[in-house]
């Protein structure tokens, strides 16, 4: 059984603790955090602490914490030669001080503390330094999850930025949309089942093959009514640039 020792008290901790005291194979022995009021709700499961110096020996110490606090606190850590991951997308695993053996351990996923995710589901990249420790790392992540990659730290930055544009760019065009249809009385309800189409299809085609749409036709005369019903000069500048990038993907001429 893996013991465990959970460091952090926001998003991503909360459903580790979730997923991890869930599972036999796994023994999450205690949880750590600055201020205990966070991760008050774990120790009818675990032991918990904001004693630095409490923590106790496990297999693996997870840090679940913002990413420009990973160097300093892997510094502080009171013990040596034990595994020590993160779960940053943007961190390189040789952040983390040298003293203890290194590792990532990356749920590629966005995270919300009420919202509940299937962990099954969700991918795991793995890196360490040695292949013990990634292995070890290869046993904890295919106890929660049926998709696991090994990824090195260069190769998860270019995937972070990715997820960037897939997510959080996306969402924001969500917004966009929810934002105009709000403004004229229109249920956004009514965009779901075409986002939700959308999603579901590049699950089997490339999302080159899923575009549709007047700029991927270059249906000037759709495109420039378009831009006469934005008021919004960000979302009308949003709009030509994606209207531009979407044309020269698939060979257009410029308007």
């Amino acid at each position: 059984m893996l013991k465990i020792v959970l460091i952090g008290g926001g998003n991503i901790a909360h459903h580790f603790f979730k997923v991890f005291s869930n599972h036999k194979s796994i023994d999450l022995i205690q949880c750590y955090n600055r201020n205990l009021d966070k991760i008050k709700s774990f120790e009818k499961s675990t032991i918990i602490t904001n004693n630095i110096n409490e923590l106790l020996e496990a297999a693996i110490y997870i840090l679940a914490i913002n990413d420009d606090a990973i160097p300093e606190f892997s510094n502080k850590l009171p013990f040596s030669n034990s595994l020590v991951v993160h779960t940053s997308g943007n961190v390189s695993m040789l952040d983390l001080n040298e003293k203890n053996r290194r590792g990532v351990f990356y749920p590629l996923q966005s995270f919300s503390k009420n919202k509940e995710v299937d962990f099954n589901e969700i991918p795991i990249c793995i890196e360490a330094e040695n292949e013990a420790d990634l292995n070890i790392l290869k046993v904890l992540a295919e106890t929660i999850s049926s998709k696991v990659f090994k990824i090195s730290s260069e190769q998860r930055k270019i995937l972070h930025v990715s997820a960037v544009f897939v997510n959080n760019f996306v969402n924001q065009l969500y917004y966009i949309g929810h934002d105009i249809c709000k403004k004229h009385d229109i249920p956004f309800e009514i965009l779901q089942p075409l986002i939700k189409e959308t999603s579901k299809k590049i699950e089997e085609i490339s999302p080159k093959e899923a575009q549709t749409g007047p700029a991927k036709r270059n249906d000037t005369e759709t495109i420039n009514s378009h831009l006469e019903l934005l008021t919004n000069e960000d979302y009308k500048n949003i709009y030509k640039l994606l209207t531009a990038a979407i044309i020269k993907t698939h060979g257009r001429k410029k308007l």
